[in-house]
């Protein structure tokens, strides 16, 4: 607590019913509030645990010095998820902040207390606008399955490449056993070696790890396949449109998904989605130069979505193809022609989520 520096004499008298803004510098263990007034004067600043009751105290704290209705998140998708999910539970509207740059922090330091400052003074100058994550819904179930699929097949390509290294040092008449073998029949061979390791055999040891690694990778096998059927029956249930459109599966529609959230609505416009997927030209002019850039920005796992999906229309669908054959002609190359089918794609993607959520 001691850490936490004071708000200066008089800058905490406020007035009856005034309002106030929140801002939260988030961390693993505690979170630290600033609240402002909509003056921007600093009122006051405190440390909570973060824990059911850290995020009640922290509340209750804020409201004791005025009416709060807006509050500024820094992390809400990681360690300001749950206080997220709190504070619009009980009717605040959060908004995401992004670190301070390198430039205002050498100028001022770096301290909790100036960071959880900075969030609430980002909401009270319009420099932070936009609305967090619910993470509450559907899409966050989509998350968290992929996420786990996503680190089970990490796991098992590691114990696949750990089970080929094991068999070619392996005894030459275990090993020519297993020569010719497809994946399936190679592993379910490996799971019937016997096991009789002894203290003083190689051959015994070697048998033994093949068994180990076989059965670990089925084992990861079935994870993986029952986290992707996780995954398509929440999309089917709740998006199926997506999954009528060409070139839109299971695991471009899952990366989409995430990127929009369980709160879509929060996008002012379509062009605000197309900006988060990375998909829309970076504005690059300077004097009587007028150009564009590409922008490397943007949740890039959306960004590959969308290549994908283009890619996939370019060699299925006769009305990409037709678009792809026009540009060309216009002079378009063909990357300037896949970054305006992203575009289109993202857009259209968007019209979708925003009739259904």
């Amino acid at each position: 607590m001691s850490s936490i520096p004071r708000p200066r004499a008089g800058q905490h008298d406020l007035d009856d019913g005034e309002t106030v803004v929140l801002g939260v510098d988030t961390h693993k263990d505690r979170h630290v509030a600033a609240v402002l007034t909509t003056r921007g004067a600093l009122v006051d600043v405190s440390p909570f645990p973060t824990t059911a009751s850290g995020y009640r105290q922290l509340l209750a704290w804020a409201r004791r010095h005025g009416n709060l209705y807006r509050a500024g998140v820094e992390g809400t998708s990681c360690y300001g998820a749950a206080l997220t999910r709190f504070l619009l539970r009980q009717g605040i509207a959060v908004v995401e902040v992004n670190w301070p740059d390198k430039a205002v922090r050498r100028r001022r330091g770096k301290t909790d207390a100036i960071d959880a400052e900075h969030a609430a003074r980002a909401v009270l100058a319009g420099t932070a606008t936009a609305q967090a994550k619910t993470t509450d819904g559907p899409v966050e179930m989509i998350r968290m399955f992929r996420l786990a699929r996503a680190s089970a097949l990490k796991a098992r390509t590691q114990a696949i490449n750990q089970l080929k290294a094991v068999l070619v040092n392996a005894d030459p008449q275990l090993r020519t056993s297993m020569a010719g073998l497809g994946p399936k029949t190679m592993l379910r061979r490996c799971v019937a070696l016997p096991d009789d390791t002894r203290p003083d055999d190689v051959s015994s040891a070697t048998a033994h790890t093949l068994a180990l690694l076989a059965k670990r990778i089925l084992a990861l096998t079935t994870d993986i396949d029952q986290l992707q059927q996780h995954i398509e029956n929440v999309i089917q249930q709740h998006w199926p449109q997506l999954l009528q459109r060409t070139g839109i599966g299971p695991d471009n529609a899952a990366a989409l998904l995430i990127t929009a959230g369980d709160n879509p609505h929060r996008f002012t416009s379509e062009a605000a989605f197309v900006a988060l997927c990375g998909a829309s030209p970076v504005e690059a002019s300077s004097g009587n130069s007028q150009r564009r850039r590409l922008n490397r920005g943007g949740d890039r796992q959306a960004n590959a979505a969308l290549y994908r999906i283009v890619i996939s229309r370019l060699h299925t669908d006769p009305a990409t193809r037709a678009y792809r054959d026009r540009r060309l002609t216009e002079g378009k190359t063909k990357r300037e022609i896949i970054r305006c089918l992203k575009r289109y794609v993202a857009r259209e993607i968007f019209g979708l989520l925003a009739t259904t959520r």
